[in-house]
């Protein structure tokens, strides 16, 4: 399943990499771009949920969307 994330609270590329390692190993594959605020993942739901994708973003301190 591939869905597009709006992250809120990311200022730099420190922030798209903390997003893109914590994730990488979870789902298929991940694309954060700062300036649009855009997440673009890839993801097996059978594996990984959308609510646990959003958790974790969320508990990385960041609004998501």
């Amino acid at each position: 399943m591939k869905k597009i994330y709006s992250i809120k609270g990311m200022h730099c590329d420190s922030c798209k990499k903390l997003i893109e390692s914590e994730l990488k190993d979870k789902v298929k594959n991940i694309s954060v771009n700062v300036q649009t605020g855009k997440a673009n993942i890839d993801f097996d739901e059978n594996k990984i949920s959308e609510g646990e994708i959003k958790n974790m973003i969320l508990e990385l301190g960041y609004q998501v969307f």
